[in-house]
């Protein structure tokens, strides 16, 4: 027997860690997205009814996986797919085997060696926009729910929704192969899984909502991905570039949150608790990447990263390179958010005014409203420039828009400290 509560919180822990992995795995053997999303959902609702009475397995992974594919079986016979069909999903797990073979990768022509890796590969076919195979992959793959799909988008979660739905629609209305391309087509489906990756890491990093800010291990799966791929695709810089910029941030984490799970801004947060073997992997990663003269957005914000984590202390930073690279990254990736970005550090190299120029004309273009960093950035150079009033205004609306407890615990405080004097 086992206690009912552990059992939910290891329900809860297996499929942060596994649920990809899984999912992955049915994908792989059944050819079938809505089956293996469907039969994996099931395996863990499983779980809950049988591990209080059975006890928590020893590998909870392999066990998920094998209880997914026999429903999966059970799916597929009252289909009646065919008897080849069903040799295939009774085949993920040989019934002689040790549960955990269910998770070897099989050998294909891509040479991609990880299921959920080579999955990202087969969702970001380019027949799909980009926006379509990112947000399907962090669906299926990541176990992101529609709603943190949306906050990455910056879109409602009923237009996120239908997105989905259309996407699934296009890869069976035209017959999309849920196979990994041969080695020499994977660079073209690269962009799409630099994306997945990197909003995969995001979400641990900077939780999009709830109690938790930091999720570390989808961060740390990101990471893990990101290593496979660059030793996959050594002449891509852009992967190396990606790698990069996920250790120097993370690198960051312990300091983000202090003792009490609160924020603690990048100038506030103690350097000698930044993982500095992390941050020398990231910036040497870089700058090999830089050598191959290929620049892109990865690199640069890599680049961008490299200032912060490079600096002694935070009056070191030198804001005036890290604007020009803002610059330079609007340059391929023009968007709001970058903007918004280039606009601190503009604040922060030539001053509160400067700064609060940019981000009113942002602001004025409509392009961000709802995303709670903006008026949040407007507070700030607000309150450096000592006009409380305009910063506290900002800090309110802010504080209705965040999502995650965090973020309005921070905001709460800065808007008491402004209110204050």
């Amino acid at each position: 027997m086992a206690d009912v509560k552990a059992v939910r919180e290891a329900v809860d822990a297996v499929f942060r860690e596994e649920w990809g992995r899984v999912v992955a795995t049915l994908i792989r053997v059944t050819g079938d997205w809505d089956l293996a999303e469907e039969v994996a959902q099931d395996a863990f609702a499983m779980a809950l009814q049988r591990w209080p009475a059975d006890g928590i397995p020893r590998r909870p992974g392999a066990w998920l996986t094998t209880a997914a594919r026999n429903r999966a079986i059970d799916v597929l016979r009252r289909r009646a797919v065919g008897a080849a069909k069903l040799r295939e999903v009774a085949a993920l797990t040989p019934p002689d085997s040790d549960p955990g073979s269910a998770f070897e990768p099989e050998t294909d022509h891509s040479g991609v060696p990880d299921d959920r890796l080579r999955l990202m590969f087969t969702c970001c076919h380019p027949a799909l926009s980009l926006e379509a195979r990112v947000a399907l992959t962090l669906r299926t793959l990541a176990g992101l729910t529609t709603a943190e799909i949306a906050r990455a988008f910056l879109a409602s979660e009923a237009t996120m929704a239908k997105r989905l739905v259309r996407a699934k629609q296009k890869i069976a209305k035209a017959g999309i192969p849920y196979r990994v391309p041969p080695a020499h087509l994977l660079p073209e489906r690269l962009p799409g899984v630099l994306g997945v990756l990197y909003l995969l890491f995001n979400e641990g990093y900077s939780a999009s909502a709830g109690a938790d800010l930091i999720r570390q291990n989808l961060s740390a799966e990101a990471i893990r991905l990101a290593r496979v791929l660059d030793r996959l695709m050594p002449a891509e810089p852009e992967a190396a570039g990606l790698l990069a910029l996920m250790l120097m941030h993370d690198a960051r984490r312990a300091a983000r949150l202090d003792a009490d799970g609160e924020i603690v801004t990048l100038e506030d947060q103690d350097r000698g608790e930044w993982d500095a073997p992390e941050v020398s992997e990231g910036v040497a990663v870089l700058e090999a990447a830089l050598r191959r003269g290929r620049p892109g957005p990865y690199q640069v914000q890599a680049a961008i990263a490299a200032c912060h984590v490079t600096a002694a202390r935070a009056a070191d930073t030198d804001w005036a390179q890290i604007a020009r690279l803002y610059g330079q990254l609007a340059r391929f990736l023009p968007t709001p958010v970058v903007e918004l970005n280039r606009a601190v550090a503009v604040g922060m190299a030539d001053g509160p005014e400067a700064g609060l120029s940019l981000v009113s004309a942002l602001e004025a273009s409509g392009q961000l409203t709802g995303y709670h960093l903006l008026p949040a950035t407007k507070a700030d150079m607000y309150r450096r420039l000592g006009r409380a009033d305009e910063a506290a205004a900002c800090y309110r609306q802010a504080l209705e828009l965040a999502s995650t407890d965090a973020e309005r615990r921070y905001l709460g405080r800065r808007l008491a400290e402004t209110n204050s004097g």
